[in-house]
């Protein structure tokens, strides 16, 4: 250090070089711990933004569902009067006392909406943003494998941080000094400065529990986009902070012998340098989407160890030159704050619960379609749509799996445990490593064996909540109805309170075949009986079912092979059977007279004519939502007693049989549209730009999307969602639409 600081207080006289004068004046070394205040600043402006924002939300929500409390809770002045009135004399108005008097003005002036509760310019301002940054950037393919890239709003972000540090970066002057002994290469210093700066926060946006979730509402999955991206670009900022130290010295004669000088006491001077940059290589490389999904267990193990080691590295490198090493202790404080405040998190740390060291007892169920619910009576509370990192030692030790929570913890959904406990209920497919060991201890193990949880969060979920929308549309495919089902019983219940401003609820489901309706069947069943009349409106889509073209045998069904084979041959065998008379028979009639048995066969021929062909369609669109055409709806009826509940029925048989496969085509066919009570099924893919057009004549004065689905599903419901924001600016009647997706995966 103090050779270190001979060589930047080096004494300028009017002997001294050039070059040591401009080093001295222009961008001098001592002061460029300013570059890492610009990046502290930039990201501060982004969090306070997004803060106000999400506080104008939450305010705003809160102050809508008590003003609509405050007026369902009024007396209604629809009720009957407390005494007696007599009816008024239609003809003469002879009546002084009249149950309808008509010169009394019986209107009532409409209730407005608080000011506070909307401001219509930071609606619109709101809205064009949602109009931009909603649409998801196209992905596209290289070879056989997808690109995909993050939402507008990341790639916005993360562009404007890299413009802002490149142009910080290379547009102060000097870039180099003449010599590297008048001291190290002004560009170096500054990228190397903001690369330190960016560690607190890229820290922050990793943690589980964090500061700037609770700030901006953002949960820590989303944040985590930021997270990656910011270590791309910390990787960006330290090889243009390595490069020039290399560069330098091929022009600078004898200039890297005075460098090494001033670092006599290392054998290689660029070793910290290299020691530090290697692991953060590793860490962007292996966190690359394709090679974290191809081996994730291996991610998960090694990310933390070699993040532990790159800042390590970072105090050996930086050695505290000017203010590098405020930021790594902000990193490291900020590293140790999170994981204090996640003990807290876990259901096992709290002296008193029950599960304190020991986890809390588990069930594993296996549902149809291979699907598994694992059932785990807990004290831990939960917000619907939240999250869980479940580890199960007596399955695998190690492994650590976040899955949503599908049920309720309310304390009309109690446990068989105690007042005190809730059934936290996860139900996900089985893929490969932790999922695919569940599956195959509980079919090893039996349904009556128990497992210990260890459970960490909950975590994330939708920060908004849905009671505050007038309407409310739910998308969900596949196993991401998982993320819906808790938002939806938990709206049902606020509506039926009277806490809710919601009026509609559209609920679309595309799942492949019915099977998978038992997942959910009693909490579909408990939304189908106690939502307000008219409130709830659901539609199932069965997007495994196949199309069967006039004309065309159908494909032999998977789970009847055998009887579908015999009942295309019997079929076969009796075409065209008694539409005429056979031959042999008109010629034992005839007995060898040749005029009588032509006679006869005339008659047959007269007597008996052919049915009229029936039209050819054309071919079905390949989508089974279309303008005017009913589908192939099965109504299902409410039931009247709670007999009924066990034998609840979504209209159909869990596989459908072989003559309601050949119905399927009339779900394509055009007729007149289905009635919108009830909850209907219909085969084949939902239309969602259609269907959400249809919505849109319902919307009230705010609406949310909630979309939880496979790539495609998210991509249709964002892209409409982003073009209906016109409809904010440019109706009066309406505030707000907001879009809310959910990660497939989790």
């Amino acid at each position: 250090m103090m050779s270190l600081t001979r060589r930047i207080k080096i004494p300028v006289t009017s002997s001294s070089p050039p070059g040591l004068v401009a080093a001295s004046t222009q961008d001098p070394w001592s002061k460029s711990g300013k570059y890492a205040l610009g990046w502290v600043y930039f990201s501060i402006i982004l969090l306070i933004i997004t803060s106000l924002i999400h506080c104008y939300h939450w305010l705003t929500d809160r102050i809508r569902r008590a003003t609509h409390k405050e007026e369902a809770g009024k007396p209604s002045t629809m009720s009957s009067p407390d005494t007696d009135y007599e009816m008024a004399n239609l003809p003469t108005n002879s009546s002084a006392r009249k149950f309808f008097p008509r010169a009394a003005d019986l209107s009532q002036e409409p209730v407005e909406q608080s000011s506070m509760s909307s401001f219509a310019p930071l609606n619109n301002a709101i809205a064009i943003s949602r109009y931009v940054f909603y649409r998801p950037i196209p992905s596209f393919r290289f070879q056989k494998r997808e690109i995909a890239f993050p939402s507008a709003g990341a790639v916005f972000i993360v562009s404007a941080a890299l413009i802002f540090v490149t142009l910080y970066c290379f547009v102060p002057q000097p870039l180099y000094y003449s010599s590297i002994a008048f001291g190290s290469p002004p560009l170096a210093i500054r990228a190397g400065m903001l690369a330190v700066a960016m560690m607190p926060w890229i820290v922050a946006l990793s943690m589980k529990a964090n500061l700037v979730t609770m700030l901006t509402g953002i949960g820590h999955e989303r944040l985590n986009v930021l997270h990656r991206w910011g270590g791309y670009l910390c990787l960006f900022l330290s090889l243009i902070h390595t490069i020039p130290f290399y560069v330098t010295p091929v022009w600078d004669k004898g200039g890297l012998q005075t460098f090494k000088s001033y670092f006599s006491g290392q054998s290689y001077i660029y070793g910290t340098g290299i020691a530090a940059l290697v692991p953060l290589i590793v860490l962007c490389i292996h966190s690359l989407p394709f090679l974290r999904r191809w081996m994730y267990e291996l991610f998960v193990a090694l990310h933390v160890p070699i993040s532990v080691l790159y800042l390590g590295m970072l105090f050996w490198h930086c050695r505290n030159y000017l203010t590098s090493w405020h930021y790594l202790f902000a990193t490291l404080a900020i590293w140790l704050l999170s994981y204090c405040v996640r003990i807290f998190y876990l259901n096992w740390t709290n002296p008193w619960r029950m599960s304190w060291l020991i986890g809390d007892e588990a069930a594993v169920t296996i549902l149809p379609e291979n699907a598994i619910k694992v059932t785990i009576p807990t004290q831990v509370k939960w917000r619907p749509g939240q999250y869980v990192y479940l580890r199960m030692p007596g399955i695998s030790i190690f492994e650590n799996h976040p899955f949503t929570v599908a049920s309720l913890c309310n304390e009309d959904f109690p446990s068989d445990y105690g007042e005190q406990y809730r059934d936290m209920t996860l139900v996900f497919r089985p893929f490969g490593g932790f999922t695919r060991k569940v599956l195959d201890s509980a079919v090893e193990r039996g349904p009556n064996a128990t497992y210990r949880a260890f459970i960490d969060g909950p975590y994330g979920g939708m920060q908004r909540d849905l009671a505050s929308f007038n309407t409310v549309v739910l998308f969900a495919g596949g196993s991401g109805i998982t993320a819906i089902v808790s938002q939806l019983l938990d709206l049902i219940k606020k509506m039926r309170d009277g806490k809710a401003v919601t009026k509609q609820v559209h609920v679309v489901w595309a799942l492949k075949r019915p099977d998978t309706m038992d997942w959910f069947k009693e909490e579909l069943r408990i939304c189908r009986e106690f939502a307000p009349p008219e409130t709830v409106h659901c539609q199932f889509f069965i997007t495994a079912a196949k199309r069967v073209v006039p004309g065309a045998h159908p494909p032999p069904s998977p789970m009847r092979p055998v009887s579908d084979l015999l009942h295309g041959k019997i079929n076969d065998a009796f075409q065209g059977v008694a539409s005429k008379r056979h031959s042999a028979l008109i010629r034992d009639e005839a007995a060898g007279d040749p005029e009588k048995e032509l006679e006869l066969r005339r008659e047959n021929e007269d007597g008996i004519t052919a049915l009229p062909i029936p039209p050819t369609f054309p071919p079905p669109p390949t989508k089974a939502h279309i303008r005017n055409k009913p589908s192939f709806k099965l109504t299902i009826p409410k039931p009247s007693t709670p007999d009924r509940q066990k034998n609840f029925d979504f209209g159909f048989p869990s596989t459908p049989t072989l003559f309601q496969k050949n119905l399927m085509r009339f779900a394509f066919l055009p007729s007149v549209s289905a009635k919108k009570e009830g909850w209907r099924t219909e085969y084949g893919r939902p239309d969602i730009p259609f269907m959400l057009r249809g919505f849109e004549r319902e919307f009230g004065k705010r609406t949310c999307v909630f979309v939880c689905g496979p790539p495609s599903m998210r991509i249709d419901v964002a892209t409409c969602v982003a073009r209906m924001q016109r409809e904010v600016w440019g109706d009066e009647s309406k505030d707000e639409i907001f879009l809310h997706t959910e990660n497939y995966a989790i």
